[in-house]
């Protein structure tokens, strides 16, 4: 058996149910990779060594009783560690979301899709570091220091969940947590080299996830493959009472046998946006999702060239609308509500001090640009306005559906760039969003996956997007890919350098 580190999620499961391994041991040797390569990468926060061995010694015990007594399903996940980004909750263990102001913040209970998960028998390792509040296309934003990327530690993971994502690919866990507000499960998987699922909006429960922009948030997972977080998604996906926004639809039956190599995707159209092939793109960007696109023409799909017209404007709808939502979803952070106190003689500036202390920049300006949009006289012109340019946006994706099954666009104009690049202009690092934040707007469903590397050796992702509630399609597209190509498989070479 190889390196348990480097099991597929499908080798782990069956030696796990077989007795071959236990969770134990293979908890064991995921804290051990942990505390040899992380603080090198730094991709957790907080890291649960003894509560994670607890929780493997249980997954063994009922491992092995019903191994003793045949006829009942072991839950889908028992026995197999799991990070989780720290924007989510886990009773008992810290939840910071990168910021100062929540630094000693413990969760009384779990998310939604954390307790999901529990209950289908994941052991949590620890969290994953996170741009502050998700505010961020880095990782850098982070109050606890930024977190490298694996293929090279001078490059930025991608952001907000560039934790999670560095995580998988160094081998650190085998499936992780993230979220994606604009891009933050999909750029990090394309900078990473990694597979990650946006879902659509309302398909998982936002219960317990500290809000950043609320009509934006949606709960995803990263993993090696696209086969690999299916179960992850199968878990977590669901009505919840406690989230108003979640839809009550029957979880999709995925048989990634449909559209695998061998049968072909003759039946899939697949639609290619000029708009996001745009003039500045780096061009081992543009040639490897081309090569990508060609490789699913010749697994039999038909390649159509569609329009999203409004994805330009996008990136400024976007940053109105998420600002604005954070402003308002940010404000209980005050020394009072939640967060630590800085001491003054007046209300007012216990709040002014304690929030001018503990928010970093980046959660600042955005809180200040939202609180702006929002404002009397601006409200309509800015924020209203935005909302007109998000309909526009959902109705582009709407009408493209019409024609095809799926939309094939890179993730990032560029790949991982170097720690520090854009630290002094906000802007560059906003445009980093700019082919991600349209599916987030209209809250459809993405995937990105690797599809290759540039000159530097730096991975290249390329995304899917899919109708609402057809994560299935995208699944079963991108595992067609992966059975022909082995971009997923690729590993940095990390020892070396410590």
């Amino acid at each position: 058996m190889s390196e348990i580190v480097d099991l597929s999620l499908g080798e782990m499961l069956t030696a796990l149910h077989a007795g071959d391994l236990s969770s134990r041991e293979v908890t064991l040797a995921f804290l051990e990779r942990i505390e040899r390569l992380d603080p090198i990468i730094h991709a957790f926060i907080t890291i649960n060594p003894d509560e994670a061995l607890l929780q493997a010694d249980e997954a063994d015990k009922l491992i092995q009783n019903l191994r003793r007594e045949p006829g009942q399903d072991l839950p889908a996940l028992t026995g197999v560690p799991i990070a989780v980004k720290d924007v989510l909750c886990v009773k008992d263990m810290r939840c910071t979301c990168g910021s100062l102001i929540l630094e000693n913040f413990i969760p009384p209970y779990n998310a939604t899709a954390v307790e999901r998960l529990r209950e289908a028998g994941v052991v949590i390792l620890g969290k994953t570091n996170t741009d502050e509040f998700a505010m961020g296309s880095s990782t850098e934003n982070s109050a606890y220091g930024p977190t490298h990327n694996p293929w090279d530690f001078d490059h930025v993971p991608g952001g907000s969940s560039g934790g999670s994502a560095a995580a998988i690919v160094a081998r650190l866990t085998p499936l992780a947590l993230g979220t994606d507000t604009g891009g933050s499960v999909r750029q990090p998987a394309s900078f990473c080299g990694v597979t990650g699922i946006k879902p659509t909006y309302g398909r998982v429960s936002r219960y317990g996830l500290v809000a950043y922009g609320s009509s934006l948030d949606v709960v995803g997972a990263f993993g090696r493959s696209a086969a690999e977080i299916i179960p992850l998604f199968k878990v977590m996906a669901g009505a919840d009472p406690l989230d108003a926004t979640t839809i009550d639809l029957p979880i999709p039956e995925i048989d990634l046998t449909r559209m695998d190599s061998r049968t072909g995707l003759r039946n899939l159209r697949i639609g290619v946006p000029d708009e996001y092939f745009i003039e500045g793109i780096q061009p081992e960007v543009e040639d490897r999702v081309r090569l990508a696109i060609d490789e699913f023409e010749t697994l039999g799909a038909q390649i159509k060239t569609v329009n999203l017209p409004y994805t330009e404007q996008a990136l400024p709808a976007y940053y109105i609308i998420a600002p604005a939502e954070a402003s308002a979803n940010l404000a209980r952070f005050d020394g009072i509500r939640y967060g630590p106190r800085v001491p003054a003689d007046e209300m007012w500036d216990i709040f002014r001090h304690t929030r001018g202390d503990k928010f970093g920049p980046e959660v600042k300006r955005r809180i200040m640009l939202g609180t702006y949009a929002l404002s009397a006289g601006y409200y309509e012109a800015y924020y209203g306005q935005a909302q007109k340019v998000r309909t526009l946006i959902k109705r582009d994706f709407e009408a493209a559906f019409q024609k095809v099954d799926v939309i094939a666009a890179p993730v990032a104009p560029t790949t991982a760039f170097h720690i520090g690049e854009h630290g002094d202009d906000p802007l560059s690092m906003y445009l980093e969003d700019i082919f991600t934040l349209p599916a987030n707007l209209a809250g459809v469903p993405g995937i990105a996956f690797p599809v290759g590397f540039d000159d530097r050796g730096l991975p290249i992702g390329m995304q899917l997007m899919g109708p609402h509630f057809r994560e299935e399609l995208l699944f079963q597209t991108a595992y067609a890919y992966q059975q022909v190509t082995d971009w997923h498989t690729r590993q940095p070479k990390m020892d070396h350098a410590l």
